[in-house]
């Protein structure tokens, strides 16, 4: 029996899970890390902190798994995408903390470039729109506003990843800067036509091409690994960005197929195939993988704060002591009583992309209690869910069958059912709900021939359970009528900088 070890590094945990040749985890540790806001808008996160809890959970991961020992096949990695780290290439200390993906504080550079009229360059060929969310412009803060880093990047003294290129530097002592097609895309950097770093993008950005990682197939073999808790060399051979880590993981491997990962953020993908479709609707043509061969490519859509609303229920409001009890609260009304919760929190993503959102809590009576506020809460992840999967349908063309889902929030029958009703298409819950770790996994394992093909793969992929609407196709068009409506007065709250 072979295994696979994968390393899942989120926005607020570190995970490692050991598979099997089935699919099957047969451990799993978890640590999270701290959650640094040093301003309003502003997330940060400490990159040595990320690293130390990683390799801690692998070393857990194996040592549970003794059945594994001396026997896992390669490593695959999958990451919080767009967070950045830069680093020192000779010392291997960051020159600050990693900006996170939901740091909001280049919105006023992102203005600037729109008015500078770069954004069809930029959509045309990243695929991406202009938003604070993505890597490229962090990279410019973080050089012009950390001492010296400009002229020491431009010497080639400096090295930037998102978070798997710092584990993989990591993970070789230094020896592999390198990142995959998939994290790539999410720069702003990279042209997702010719599979390469653009030097137009980089001068429009401001960012020296020295300090960039090369950039590898995300099923393929990146780096021999020698550490302790393996025993024996192991390649990491499989790397993508958590939500094209969770296609791959779900089995989308037709065009059309989608799924969506109700994470701290809410993140939906189509597959398309070879063919980078452009949106008319404000989503994203991303890079779903390199498969060694060829690119495949995805429309995606971004909610920046889905299962994270439940956090701030727990520790910002103090409604519930653990995110578990939400579902049970939640369920002892029937409705959420007339209000409304948007929690743009940092700001507004796909299809909105509003930067200057903040959130909003509407339709207050005085019979509204903390059970309508949590009821609000989960119908909020449901409502942004069904934004996105409207806009992609106008853009595919295509009537999705049903929605394939995983995450952690996904685990709340509630959820899923309130997301069946407003979509008014069943809502599959995967039998697997680890996706995100199981879809680098994959990658690893066919890189090394312990899978021989997709087919294979997709031949794993169960049901565990499924969500059929009940509520009426009118009563579920009257609530996302009064859900824009919501949208509406969250919107541009914020001045702009």
């Amino acid at each position: 029996m072979a295994y696979l070890l994968a390393l899942d590094q989120g926005t607020t945990s570190s995970r490692a899970i050991v598979f099997d040749e089935s699919g099957a985890a047969v451990a799993t540790a978890q640590k999270e890390f701290r959650q640094i806001y040093p301003r309003a808008g502003w997330v940060e996160h400490d990159a040595l902190e990320i690293w130390s809890s990683q390799v801690s959970v692998a070393a857990e991961a194996l040592a549970e798994a003794r059945q594994a020992r001396g026997q896992v096949a390669a490593i695959g990695i999958t990451n919080q995408r767009e967070t950045v780290v830069v680093w020192d290439r000779a010392t291997g200390e960051p020159v600050m903390n990693a900006i996170v993906w939901q740091d909001r504080r280049t919105a006023g550079f992102c203005d600037q470039l729109k008015r500078d009229g770069a954004e069809g360059v930029i959509r045309a060929k990243t695929g991406l729109v202009i938003d604070p969310y993505f890597s490229g412009t962090k990279i410019r803060w973080i050089l012009d506003n950390v001492e010296g880093a400009r002229a020491r990047a431009e010497r080639g003294e400096l090295a930037f990843g998102t978070v798997d290129s710092w584990l993989i530097w990591n993970l070789t002592g230094g020896r592999v800067h390198a990142t995959d097609a998939s994290n790539a895309s999410r720069t702003l950097l990279f042209n997702i036509h010719t599979g390469e770093w653009d030097d137009e993008l980089l001068a429009l950005l401001g960012v020296p091409r020295a300090l960039l990682p090369a950039v590898k197939p995300s099923s393929g073999v990146f780096a021999e690994v020698s550490h302790p808790m393996l025993q024996v060399d192991v390649p990491v051979a499989g790397v993508a960005g958590d939500q094209q880590a969770a296609l791959f993981g779900q089995a989308c491997f037709e065009p059309g197929l989608a799924k969506n990962t109700y994470g701290t953020g809410c993140f939906l993908l189509q597959q398309t195939g070879g063919e980078a479709r452009e949106s008319k609707n404000r989503l994203l043509t991303t890079v779903a993988w390199h498969d060694g061969t060829k690119l495949q490519y995805a429309l995606e859509g971004s909610v920046f704060i889905g299962g994270a609303v439940v956090q701030w229920l727990r520790d910002g409001l103090g409604l519930i002591r653990s995110s578990g009890e939400v579902e049970a609260l939640a369920a002892s009304v029937a409705d959420a009583g007339g209000a409304f919760l948007v929690p743009a929190f940092a700001g507004l993503g796909a299809p909105h992309w509003d930067p200057y959102a903040r959130g909003a809590l509407v339709g207050l009576t005085r019979g509204v209690t903390a059970a309508h506020v949590a009821r609000a809460a989960l119908d909020s992840i449901a409502y942004q869910v069904a934004d996105l999967l409207e806009a992609m349908r106008a853009d595919s063309g295509i009537e999705l069958g049903e929605l394939r889902v995983d995450g952690g929030a996904s685990v709340n029958g509630l959820l899923l059912q309130t997301q069946a009703d407003l979509l008014q298409k069943p809502v599959v819950r995967a039998a697997q709900a680890e996706t995100t770790a199981l879809g680098a996994a994959y990658l690893a394992g066919l890189a090394v021939g312990v899978f021989k093909s997709e087919a294979e793969i997709a031949a794993k992929w169960g049901v565990g359970a499924r969500f059929e609407p009940k509520m009426s196709a009118d009563e579920a068009a009257a609530r996302r009528r009064q859900w824009t409506r919501a949208v509406e007065r969250a919107a541009a709250w914020e001045e702009e900088a």
